[in-house]
């Protein structure tokens, strides 16, 4: 049985840019660096930065992204932060709950954002999605 996510592997075109990303912009700590690679914590998940020749050049069209916790009280100042250094802004939010979608400078496709899946699920019984079916919980 799966008990959650070990680790986020991201590849990188320009290290020390990704690494300025994730540390000064999102406020993720390092632990340590070497040629290739990083390894850095947001929280309780470790990501894993790894320099590599085939990474994108943009983001792909599919929705797929990585959501980050922000506390509600710190939404305005990351996403100031956000908007200030330039990063790009591929989705504007529809969802209950404050988010802000950006892409890293990888073309990665991020998300900060405030609220649980229990928000998110007491949220959808007021207002289920189209063909929405909820399940008991375990």
């Amino acid at each position: 049985m799966i008990t959650g996510i070990n680790h986020l592997t991201l590849s990188v075109h320009d290290l020390n840019e990704s690494i300025a990303f994730y540390t000064e912009i999102l406020g993720c700590n390092i632990h340590a660096k070497w040629d290739k690679g990083a390894y850095l914590s947001a929280g309780s998940l470790w990501l894993c930065l790894t320099l590599d020749s085939k990474t994108r050049t943009s983001a792909l069209p599919e929705y797929t992204h990585i959501a980050f916790n922000v506390l509600s009280e710190n939404f305005q100042a990351i996403s100031r932060k956000i908007r200030k250094s330039g990063a790009s802004i591929w989705k504007k939010n529809s969802s209950e709950g404050d988010s802000l979608y950006l892409l890293d400078p990888n073309g990665h496709k991020l998300e900060i954002h405030t609220t649980t899946l229990k928000d998110r699920m007491a949220a959808c019984k007021q207002s289920p999605y189209s063909g929405m079916i909820f399940f008991d919980e375990k």
